[in-house]
């Protein structure tokens, strides 16, 4: 195995992971064009098990990789330094994910609203009962604790995993830097956020029965062991651990892998729950993907390189686009239907989500990343 040996020299370069998360984001557009075609009344396919799960299963991915990657870069900070700067850590973080964060937030809120051709169904009471409720939750960088509480504008309605993602933020460098003091650590880290959940909890005046229903719907996203599967993998790489390695990297068994995998996907098959059966699969194609030279799935190529460059803004923007888009041609096509609607709204839909997310990331983020990179690493 001295290929991987090879590779773990590379330290922090991996392959493929913009196809990744090309694929990742794809999957998020997909399920959230379908559902808003579903709110505004236009015919979809919303309701077929396999959109219904699209969504979940392109943001799952998104958590694995991001598991992956941030593990490995602070298991070779340790490795390096001997320790874990986590001050640096967090600062790095906050130049990847606030700006367009809070950009969206804030459109969402004090722009949108008074924009005609943005306007989606139930919008006008999200932004009035519980408004400052809400609003202090996402300033907070707590969009899943508002998403479950009081619900989001459809806007910024995706900024919930940004939240999930942000708290394991908070979680996994200690981890990394203490591991010895783990058990304590986590414990420390889910008593904090049950209490969050149940102060939260404790103002909003529902019934019992939906309230339930709030804390089922917020495990449910705070997929936290996902993107510990992907550290999981990082860890196994780093380590080079390669007796693991060999088999997971058998062309056998990514033939059956993959073939199993698509056979659930396109049966529908959902597992709900604690239980990532999921994030199992997405784990043995990040590691197969990103570090063996004889995977046989290959991502790197120019399209799929550019659109995983801009996924966290096409993540991000994709939502606001479709129902511009939607809006315009309801306003000024009202007659346009059947099959070549349909296949306009996509194309439509993915160039204009790719044009905004391309314009984000070349004037907005990109100019942040450099002087993150400068000043604190990547």
């Amino acid at each position: 195995m001295d290929v991987v040996v090879s590779m773990i020299g590379q330290k922090r370069y991996f392959p493929n992971l913009n196809g990744i998360r090309c694929i990742a984001a794809l999957l998020v557009v997909f399920h959230h064009l379908e559902q808003a075609k579903h709110a505004l009344g236009i015919a979809n396919l919303y309701e077929h098990s396999i959109i219904q799960h699209a969504g979940r299963l392109g943001v799952g991915l998104f958590f694995v990789l991001s598991g992956f990657l941030i593990t490995y870069l602070l298991l070779e900070e340790r490795g390096r330094f001997g320790d874990v700067d986590a001050k640096k850590f967090y600062l790095r973080r906050v130049f990847r994910i606030w700006p367009i964060y809070f950009l969206i937030i804030g459109l969402s809120f004090f722009v949108f609203p008074h924009i005609e051709i943005l306007n989606y169904p139930g919008t006008a009471e999200k932004l009035s009962v519980h408004a400052t409720e809400r609003l202090t939750l996402l300033l907070l960088v707590l969009p899943n604790f508002a998403f479950v509480l009081y619900d989001l504008p459809y806007w910024c309605a995706q900024t919930w995993s940004i939240g999930v993602e942000e708290q394991f933020y908070y979680l996994w460098p200690w981890l990394i830097k203490y591991p010895k003091k783990r058990i304590p650590i986590i414990l420390l880290f889910l008593g904090i956020t049950a209490a969050l959940l149940f102060i939260g909890l404790h103002y909003v005046n529902v019934d019992e029965a939906t309230r339930k229903e709030m804390i089922g719907t917020f495990v449910g996203q705070f997929r936290i062991q996902t993107m510990a599967l992907g550290g999981l993998c990082a860890w196994l790489v780093y380590k080079q651990k390669t007796h693991i390695l060999q088999i997971i990297f058998r062309k056998d068994l990514q033939v059956v892998v993959y073939t199993l995998l698509l056979a659930l996907f396109f049966s529908g098959i959902h597992f709900y729950g604690f239980l990532e059966i999921y994030a199992v699969f997405f784990a043995f194609f990040i590691l197969n993907v990103s570090c063996n030279p004889n995977s046989i799935i290959s991502l790197d190529n120019a399209v799929m390189n550019h659109l995983g460059k801009i996924s966290y803004g096409l993540y991000i923007y994709h939502v606001v686009v479709i129902v511009l888009i939607i809006n315009i041609l309801n306003k000024y096509f009202p007659a346009w239907s059947g099959d070549s609607y349909q296949l306009g709204l996509y194309i439509l839909t993915f160039v204009g989500s790719v044009a905004v997310a391309s314009l984000s990331y070349s004037y907005f983020e990109k100019p942040l990343l450099a002087y993150k990179d400068k000043r604190f690493g990547r």
